[in-house]
């Protein structure tokens, strides 16, 4: 595998913090790690490796060295610069969903549609949390018995909305509650402590939120299926880390619990949590900090003879973005699908 001078712009945000852990974990072989930010705060140090690195500002010159940039800054901040690195010659991976409408960029899974990173053109695009975690337990069921339907409930955590400032206003809120004080919201239109928010990202003219149309787009690409029906509601709740799925799952032919268990229980990044008796089943709290997407409480929908229901959760920030890109970055190069400059040349 070749090593590679990689680039995260974000790098002070919550997924570019867990990017850097990821990769050193994985002890992927980088030569050189550059740190960007829109917004740094000076002085600032990280480390990978037992190397001290500092964060710079991302400006358009920034990415001129780099074998690959990860993009986890948001929207504004691809759109602006995405071009740049391009142009420099770095292969970007975008976290930002910037790529949602644009069929030439592949949006990848690697455990569904690896594949697809053979067509990219200089950018790849990492999906969002939700989509992630979705494919990557009902894929394995899609590939043996085509889905038909999707009906999910997401409940997201404050920390995908990516900074610190939503797992600090979380804890004063709570603080603040607690006391007996008012509370007035900052990062969310309401009180997020004790509370859910059905709001995340902005209300579009059909009804649906920006995120849960993203779901819509994304899990119909990496499915690589247009056909199916999705229909998802995505939730705000009062929880740092670890995001959960309600799932029905409509099937092309009628599927038991049982045959799903021995699907799942083959199937690469999945891990099967599911034993009510004894209340065991996936939940946020033991998830944080895993790599895996847990799937529990699977059984016969009772309304319909070809559907299942889920309970599906994962890590938001690890599976759910850093590791996700990273993989996709791994698989690239084991398949020699992404080079480094010194092999383009």
């Amino acid at each position: 595998m070749d090593a590679l001078d990689i680039g995260i712009l974000g790098a002070e945000g919550l997924v570019g913090q867990e990017l850097l852990r990821v990769l050193e974990e994985r002890r992927f072989p980088a030569s050189s790690v550059r740190l960007f930010d829109t917004d740094r705060t000076p002085g600032v140090e990280y480390y990978f490796s037992h190397r001290r690195l500092e964060v710079v500002e991302a400006t358009p010159d920034g990415f001129r060295n780099l074998d690959m940039v990860f993009f986890c800054d948001g929207i504004d901040s691809s759109r602006r610069l995405l071009p740049a690195a391009v142009q420099a010659g770095a292969v970007v991976i975008d976290d930002s969903g910037m790529m949602l409408t644009d069929d030439s960029v592949p949006l990848v899974v690697p455990e569904a549609n690896a594949e697809a990173i053979v067509r990219h053109r200089g950018v790849l695009g990492n999906p969002g949390s939700s989509t992630i975690q979705l494919v990557v337990a009902l894929f394995p069921l899609h590939r043996v018995n085509a889905i038909k339907r999707i009906v999910v409930s997401t409940y997201q955590p404050v920390s995908c909305s990516g900074t610190a400032a939503a797992l600090k206003e979380l804890t004063a809120q709570a603080k603040r509650v607690l006391e007996g004080r008012r509370v007035c919201p900052h990062i969310y239109s309401h009180q997020i402590a004790f509370n859910v928010l059905p709001e995340i990202d902005v209300f579009l003219d059909n009804g649906y939120t920006k995120e849960e149309w993203r779901i819509i787009r994304e899990t119909r690409r990496v499915l690589g299926d247009d056909t199916i029906g999705i229909s998802p509601t995505c939730v705000r709740v009062p929880v740092y880390f670890g995001q959960s799925q309600a799932v029905n799952v409509e099937f092309e032919s009628a599927i038991s619990p049982e045959e799903a268990r021995k699907v799942l229980a083959q199937a690469p990044g999945v891990r099967i949590l599911d034993d009510p008796s004894v209340s065991f089943y996936p939940h946020p709290w033991a998830a944080s900090g895993l790599n895996h997407v847990f799937v529990g409480r699977i059984r016969r929908d009772a309304s319909g003879s070809n559907s299942l229901a889920l309970w599906i959760v994962c890590d938001n920030l690890r599976k759910g973005a850093a590791l996700n890109a990273v993989q996709i970055l791994e698989e690239g190069l084991r398949q020699d699908w992404i080079k480094s400059k010194r092999r383009r040349a």
